[in-house]
């Protein structure tokens, strides 16, 4: 299990300018992301997580683009005595969801997402999904939100070679749910917790779950602190292989 504690310095930043009406918001948003651990004494090693996100909400669409990169670089001796800090696993993830709002009213949408993953900490070399279906707004209001939608798809892993195997695909047809709830506690704690399941029905083929909890708290107007538990876990690895890791991350959070 690859359990890891980042301290990182979140900016978030204006993607773009749009010549608007005081009283409006740009359709466009984003953040940046940056963070660094350190460690030294018996080893010496550094984590170093990165992300971007854009949003785009406007009338009848809402779409997201995120992309998170988590890099571990350990301190090794090469053959001349010299140490240097080496990439020794390193994980990125890009995503993007879209959807359409059919009725106004009752809030259901159709939508569209596609998602590809490379993770030197596990099993695979990678993994990559497609999918579309249905989902509904289903409730919205000053201090909460909550999302949910379900429709078929396509998953595609690679997994990686061993000593004893070369590398293999597997392909499968899945049905991807997911859910996310959002919710203001007060005026300085905000709550968010995402579900996600890709489940594969065939026999012997790989589901993967996801679940990301977070907590953010306002510290001063611009700076925050946030505290995020991340849970994924494949069903179908290798032997030696965990089927669970997880990423506990404290982070300063910085808008402006």
């Amino acid at each position: 299990m690859n359990h890891k504690i980042i301290i990182a310095t979140l900016c978030c930043l204006p993607f773009i300018s749009v010549a608007q009406e005081d009283e409006e918001k740009s359709p466009i948003t984003a953040s940046a992301e940056l963070g660094l651990l350190y460690k030294t004494g018996n080893t010496k090693s550094a984590d170093i997580k990165t992300g971007f996100d854009v949003k785009y909400e406007e009338a009848l669409w809402r779409s997201t683009f995120a992309m998170d990169l988590l890099v571990k670089k350990t301190e090794k001796t090469d053959a001349d005595g010299n140490e240097q800090f080496e990439t020794s696993d390193q994980k990125w993830t890009v995503e993007s969801k879209t959807n359409y709002t059919l009725d106004k009213s009752s809030k259901n949408y159709i939508y569209g997402d596609i998602a590809y993953e490379d993770n030197r900490f596990s099993g695979f070399e990678n993994q990559s999904s497609i999918s579309a279906g249905w989902g509904r707004e289903w409730f919205k209001n000053k201090k909460a939100s909550l999302f949910a939608d379900i429709g078929p798809g396509y998953k595609r892993d690679v997994i990686k070679a061993t000593d004893t195997m070369e590398s293999k695909t597997q392909s499968a047809f899945i049905i991807q749910a997911q859910a996310l709830y959002l919710r203001k506690i007060n005026d300085h704690v905000n709550f968010k917790q995402l579900l996600s399941a890709k489940y594969a029905p065939g026999s012997g083929d790989n589901s993967k779950y996801k679940a990301e909890t977070s907590i953010t708290t306002k510290l001063i107007e611009t700076l925050a602190l946030k505290f995020s538990f991340i849970i994924d876990h494949n069903t179908e690895v290798d032997e030696g292989t965990d089927r669970t890791d997880t990423q506990t991350a404290m982070t300063l959070v910085y808008s402006f």
